[in-house]
């Protein structure tokens, strides 16, 4: 399949670019069918060319790349962010499991997010996680976490700890359930450090408001609300003590 791609993006120099490096690695997949330069045009190019992909800034001047998406009554159409570095979105998008690049956009990056076009989410899905990424714009909530069968969204302080499993990670909730995730526990470890987690272990990344109980020892052992009961490595002890005395 040939999707028809549209471009929107307030930088001319940005969008040549995009359309330069689709154009030389990408025509097996993508067919570009318009550009627009902000918001307004963005939403107007949209309706009437009814692409099949949208490659989307976030910061434009009239608004951002979310603006333009909570004007339309669904998503209809692949969706493909790039954004200039930017912590939050960058976290946002992460959170929310969709695609993005950071711009100035790498060919290496483009040709793998365009070869995953076929792979990713039904609209019903995608929908879904555009839901997750907008509650998420002021501070962050829900979490989409991929699986096997599809994503599953959770409320991020209704997880007790990760734990690694090779290249899965086990995501133990409050409720009981284990999720078995298709990501690494460093992914994990990266994303929820900043709300209140904790890697004591190569292992185990620990939801601080779920520690029970440390039990000392050469690194120690924490016990968590669900009965588990975790080793502290020795080279995270002296900064895991230090964490939970602001408990």
């Amino acid at each position: 399949m040939i999707y028809r791609a549209l471009i929107i993006d307030d930088e001319s120099k940005a969008r040549n670019a995009l359309r330069s490096l689709l154009e030389k690695h990408c025509t097996d997949r993508v067919e570009v069918i318009g550009e627009a330069d902000c918001v307004q045009k963005g939403l107007e190019a949209v309706q009437s060319l009814k692409p099949d992909l949208v490659f989307l800034d976030v910061q434009m001047p009239d608004g951002t790349g979310f603006d333009l998406l909570e004007q339309l009554p669904e998503v209809n159409f692949k969706l493909i962010f790039a954004s200039a570095f930017d912590k939050f979105a960058i976290q946002a998008f992460k959170f929310s499991a969709l695609d993005y690049l950071l711009k100035p956009v790498e060919a290496e990056y483009l040709i793998e997010a365009c070869s995953k076009l076929e792979e990713t989410d039904r609209f019903k899905e995608l929908n879904k996680k555009l839901e997750i990424l907008m509650s998420n714009k002021n501070s962050f909530e829900k979490i989409a976490l991929p699986t096997l069968d599809g994503i599953i969204f959770v409320k991020i302080k209704e997880i007790i700890r990760c734990e690694s499993d090779n290249n899965y990670t086990g995501i133990f909730l409050k409720s009981g359930e284990k999720i078995m995730v298709s990501r690494t526990l460093k992914e994990y470890d990266d994303m929820l450090t900043p709300f209140n987690f904790f890697r004591i272990h190569k292992s185990h990344l620990i939801n601080l408001s779920f520690l029970n109980r440390y039990k000392k020892g050469e690194g120690g052992f924490v016990i968590m609300e669900d009965g588990a009961e975790l080793e502290v490595s020795r080279r995270r002890k002296e900064e895991f003590l230090a964490a939970i005395q602001n408990i």
